[in-house]
């Protein structure tokens, strides 16, 4: 393995604790009881991908939801279920991050999407107490304002050409197994990190 000097992070799972359950169960009260059709943590439908790459607003995307769910949930429902698996920030990966900053070049990123992407800031907020989550990384990339997300190949080369990284001295971190075998595809080192396993468990 080639010695690394570049670090891109994924968010969820990673710094961001998720339960995906808690959305599915939540939609599944409202009376979406076909959601993983919709999305998982592996999958999303084209209307989840639209809105992921910014090409839905989330003004569109309640209106789309609604229509293909046949149900009559308001925005707030909506969003409410959506942001459930959003759960908190781990304040010691934080500290973890802050740690090893200086050590490597840092990036970000994250799909996701503008309802979640307010509501983990919110949470970081409140976690922390500080405003500083995206000043941590050298840039932090987010699915829906680059409007291309994991794990097509394009969106990591664009992360590369940005910054003119040495892919065989860049390191990529996810856990999900779609976007680090994406990445090892392109040359990049990778680390699937599964939990219980967390950044405190690496050795870097």
């Amino acid at each position: 393995m080639q010695a690394v000097k570049n670090i891109i992070f994924d968010l969820g799972g990673i710094f961001l604790a998720l339960n995906y359950q808690r959305t599915k169960d939540l939609f599944i009260e409202f009376g979406v009881t076909d959601f993983d059709d919709l999305f998982t943590q592996h999958h999303a439908n084209d209307l989840f991908e639209k809105l992921e790459t910014g090409n839905m607003s989330p003004e569109q995307f309640y209106d789309a939801f609604r229509a293909e769910t046949k149900t009559n949930l308001t925005n707030e429902e909506i969003k409410t279920a959506w942001n459930a698996m959003l759960i908190s920030f781990p304040k010691e990966r934080i500290d973890w991050l802050r740690k090893i900053k200086d050590k490597y070049n840092i990036y970000l990123f994250s799909n996701t999407n503008k309802i979640h992407y307010d509501a983990f800031m919110d949470l970081y907020k409140r976690d922390l107490g500080v405003n500083d989550f995206n000043q941590l990384f050298i840039k932090a990339y987010y699915s829906h304002e680059m409007r291309l997300r994991k794990p097509y190949p394009e969106s990591f080369m664009h992360i590369i050409d940005n910054h003119q990284l040495d892919i065989s001295e860049t390191l990529f971190i996810d856990d999900t197994i779609k976007n680090i075998e994406a990445a090892n595809a392109l040359g990049l080192q990778t680390i699937h990190l599964i939990a219980p396993q967390t950044l405190l468990d690496l050795n870097l």
